[in-house]
């Protein structure tokens, strides 16, 4: 049976598309007959671009510092120049620096943490939205997770809540353009070891132990007692940005094995 094409003839952008979600989500829309802007601020991000491409998808990659509005504005212009439309856009760029607890935390780190798993959401939400009330239509998905309920990433859970509650009124200001929008809220996620790691300096004997205590805790909370694959991610992404899902906005879905996370 021919595999359904959800995504024939839609340009869809995907942001955080060098590795782990974001190369999954990218790769799968593009099997789907979508158009992608795969946007990171790594340069591996051109080879998941070639990759799709070889194996007859249409992806273009765009480098860009999503931390920034100058990047995030520079992903939708170039996806405008490209192909002239924006029906898509999947925002996924974020995810835990450091892990302990918040008084170890200095201010600068805070600030790197917010920066890295807030804004991305916030300048790209932004940017595209313009384009999307022009055309009176477009879906965003934006990637939270289920930390807003967790230990040792107080930043970071503080971010993902931003995301949730700009998901949600975002979908209250602009339904009557007929933009749906949604967030994923994931969980615990196998995944392999990145190429280029968030914090790149060796875990101290200490930190091992904090960081394990959130492994711990998110297996714990979670009702199936495991971590997620790339895969069980990817799927309600896909299912959230495809018009399966015409009639949700506004809701953020847990994807945490019944770890329902906070919104």
């Amino acid at each position: 049976m021919k595999q359904k094409a959800r995504f024939e003839n839609k340009v869809v952008i995907v942001t955080g598309a060098a590795q782990g979600i974001g190369e999954g989500v990218a790769t799968a829309i593009a099997a789907e007959g979508g158009k992608v802007i795969l946007a990171d601020r790594n340069l591996l991000v051109r080879d998941v671009a070639k990759r799709i491409n070889d194996n007859n998808g249409q992806a273009h990659a765009v480098l860009a510092d999503l931390e920034t509005w100058e990047g995030a504005l520079g992903v939708a212009n170039s996806t405008l120049e490209i192909y002239g439309k924006i029906d898509i856009s999947i925002h996924n760029v974020g995810g835990t620096i450091w892990a302990k607890p918040y008084q170890e935390y200095t201010p600068d780190e805070i600030m790197a943490e917010v920066n890295r798993s807030l804004f991305p959401s916030l300048w790209s939400c932004r940017a595209v939205l313009p384009t999307m009330i022009s055309q009176q239509s477009g879906v965003i998905v934006n990637i939270s997770s289920i930390a807003t309920r967790s230990i040792h990433r107080i930043p970071y859970a503080a971010s993902k809540g931003g995301v949730n509650a700009m998901t949600m009124s975002l979908a209250m200001e602009h339904a009557d353009n007929n933009i749906r929008i949604n967030a994923i809220a994931t969980g615990g996620t196998e995944a392999p070891p990145r190429q280029i790691p968030r914090n790149p300096q060796p875990l101290s004997e200490q930190e091992k132990i904090w960081y394990q205590a959130i492994i711990d805790q998110t297996v714990s909370s979670s009702l199936m007692k495991r971590y997620g694959t790339i895969q069980e991610q990817i799927n309600a992404i896909l299912f959230l940005a495809s018009d399966e899902a015409s009639y949700i906005t506004g809701t953020i879905l847990p994807v945490g094995g019944g770890d329902m996370g906070m919104g």
